[in-house]
């Protein structure tokens, strides 16, 4: 499925890895991100129902310069995890800095394959427990060939880990796409296209709808590579949630949940009943579509997908032995940001909101430590006078509001 577009598209990512990365920085920060923190995989993917024990043979479809490979990679060693991360990317130069980075980190269950994603099938490559596919289908020619080449490499129970863009957050970014396909053709060479593209940026007039984009930031922190890849990029196509719902069940797949999950509840944002009356009549898709539609600033979709016609694999919040974790959060820390009116703010590029939290909130928030079980937990405050059923109810809404926000999972069990 080669075009002009591809064969340029290849051309960039040689000379601008993305995104751009200094492998000597590993000494100083782990990136963390979504899709493929482990903590998410292990939820949303399993439902927190597979054994830790088992190995965990996980596919970075698209690569690039490593962040979600070194990410995963660098977890399942600390964790003691088996398996492996395979790396897949077209690009030589990316996979160069990729394992510059492994390297720095002395990891050692990574393997690097060069190739295409829609070579998948006959590649000999899976199948694989877990895809990462992040910032690729929304470049490649067709986009469901690439996702059903991907689903097809899933080993039974197995889930992919996407992202995409999405429109409504990246106002502008199209317009000055548009602007210098003219000013700097594709048939130019990526260098002299990025200096054209850096003189338009800082000439483009105030009315430029990118100047008034505060959440885009890759033409202005990410160097030349970021420029290039939001600016330059041959191909890139947006997905609204409707459009990247509609990509997903044409694979034979299914949303397991958008990330994170409350940004798409329409009423997080609309608090008139009367609103509220026709939103709960909406089906999930919708309701996701209407809080992209109404908030305008969602740049990007990350969804983590299983096969449609595989088992539900839900998290089980009132197992007492599961182990419930805070992801990247210390639950003291949070408990203290719970305001005196019983709810904890949050903000979302530049909106914000305030989540209503349980009266035990902060009493079982100082318990969470990612080792201890819910059961325990609940003896815990048992012996100072709380009620297991008063612990039921205000974990179960604690879990309801922490889970939604993408921070309170549930551990592999072991």
């Amino acid at each position: 499925m080669t075009d002009t577009a591809d064969t340029a598209l290849r051309q960039q990512y040689e000379a601008y890895p993305y995104p751009a990365r200094d492998p000597r920085d590993e000494a100083k920060r782990l990136i963390l991100g979504s899709p493929s923190h482990l903590r998410e995989v292990d939820h949303w993917i399993f439902g927190a129902r597979r054994p830790a024990a088992c190995p965990l043979n996980a596919l970075m479809a698209g690569g690039g310069s490593g962040d979600g490979t070194i990410m995963l990679a660098t977890q399942m060693a600390r964790a003691g995890r088996g398996g492996r991360v395979t790396w897949l990317d077209r690009s030589g130069a990316a996979r160069a800095v990729a394992e510059a980075r492994a390297a720095a980190r002395g990891l050692q269950n990574i393997v690097f394959e060069e190739g295409s994603i829609l070579d998948l099938p006959a590649a000999g490559l899976g199948p694989f427990d877990y895809i990462d596919c992040c910032g690729v289908l929304h470049h490649l020619p067709d986009p469901l060939a690439g996702l059903k080449a991907l689903a097809g490499a899933l080993a039974p129970g197995g889930g992919i880990g996407l992202m995409v863009y999405a429109p409504h957050g990246r106002t502008g970014v199209y317009m000055l796409q548009d602007a210098l396909r003219l000013l700097a053709p594709p048939a130019e060479a990526p260098a002299a296209r990025v200096e054209v593209a850096k003189r338009l940026w800082k000439q483009a007039p105030e009315t430029a709808w990118l100047r008034k984009n505060p959440w885009i930031t890759d033409h202005i922190q990410g160097g030349d590579a970021g420029l290039y890849d939001l600016l330059l990029n041959p191909r890139d196509v947006a997905f609204t949630v409707p459009q990247l719902a509609a990509l997903v069940e044409a694979a034979g797949l299914t949303i397991r949940t958008l990330v994170e999950p409350v940004r798409y509840d329409p009423d997080l944002y609309l608090a008139d009943p009367k609103l509220r009356a026709r939103t709960a009549l909406m089906t999930p898709v919708e309701r996701a579509a209407l809080a992209e539609a109404i908030c305008g600033n969602m740049g990007i979709h990350i969804a983590y997908c299983v096969r449609a016609d595989d088992p539900a694999a839900l998290p089980d919040w009132a197992d007492p032995a599961a182990v419930p974790v805070l992801r990247e959060l210390d639950g003291a820390a949070v408990a203290r940001g719970i305001r005196p009116d019983g709810t904890l703010p949050v903000a979302f590029d530049g909106l914000r909101a305030a989540i209503p939290m349980p009266r035990l909130a902060a009493a079982i928030l100082a318990r969470i430590d990612g080792e201890t079980p819910v059961g325990a937990i609940a003896d815990a405050l048992a012996a100072n006078g709380v009620s297991h059923e008063a612990f039921a109810r205000d974990f179960a809404a604690l879990a309801r509001q922490l889970e939604a926000l993408n921070r309170l999972l549930l551990t592999a069990p072991t």
